[in-house]
């Protein structure tokens, strides 16, 4: 007997959807992301692109014309925009460029708005890229309430003016989006070290979970009774 036999239709139907769903959200979740980061990067790019083009409509129109087809013009962009990038992250290596760039982000201080949002920005990135004093990067805390946990990156370490305990500047991404989440302020000995490294700390959130390692510390908690 046909082993589908016993499912009718409907049932056939949905489980073969929910299948086809399951096999295809990946590759759409990747899209997107690749997406994207290929539009913003063309975005970037292609105001370079378009005035090169112009500029060699006078002198060869048909090599002109053969690069205005929008994907190509979109492919050299990304291309372009991924050069500068490498381009300027060699530069900040070199004395003259650190300079160069200091001079600026002096310019860029003197401006209230983009100096905030800049200024801002910059502190944050640099706090991923140091490990805070007395604590490790990717922690376990209490959220919203115990026995709950999430994961927190510390970002700094304060002191309390009162007590003198140590404060730990948490930043608790959501999933599976971690540029949005909170900022919590908690007693460092109320914190759960992990062994995770930074970036599986970020898979273990963007996948929901399902990367996450077999073990983990979860803190003090009540055995289960025999």
């Amino acid at each position: 007997m046909n082993q589908h036999a016993h499912y009718s239709f409907p049932s056939r139907a949905r489980r073969y959807l929910i299948a086809g769903i399951l096999v295809l959200t990946p590759l759409w979740v990747t899209w997107l992301v690749l997406d994207f980061l290929f539009t913003l990067l063309s975005r970037a790019g292609k105001p370079w692109v378009q005035a090169f083009t112009r500029t060699l409509q006078d002198v060869t129109p048909s090599l002109a014309q053969f690069l205005s087809y929008d994907w190509l013009e979109s492919a050299i962009a990304v291309v372009l925009t991924l050069l500068v990038l490498y381009l300027l992250g060699w530069a900040t290596t070199q004395m003259l460029a650190k300079r160069l760039i200091g001079h600026f982000e002096s310019l860029l201080e003197r401006v209230p708005l983009v100096q905030a949002i800049y200024g801002s920005t910059k502190k944050l990135l640099a706090a991923f890229q140091t490990t805070p004093a007395g604590v490790q990067r990717v922690v376990l805390l209490d959220f919203p309430s115990p026995p709950l946990k999430v994961i927190g990156l510390v970002t700094r370490v304060m002191t309390d003016t009162r007590s003198g305990r140590e404060l730990a500047v948490v930043y608790v991404p959501t999933s599976p989006n971690p540029t949005s989440g909170y900022m919590e302020i908690v007693p460092v000995e109320n914190l759960v070290s992990t062994d995770l490294t930074l970036d599986e700390a970020m898979r273990f959130i963007i996948t929901g979970g399902t990367s996450a390692p077999d073990r983990i510390d979860f803190g003090h908690i009540a055995a289960p009774p025999v």
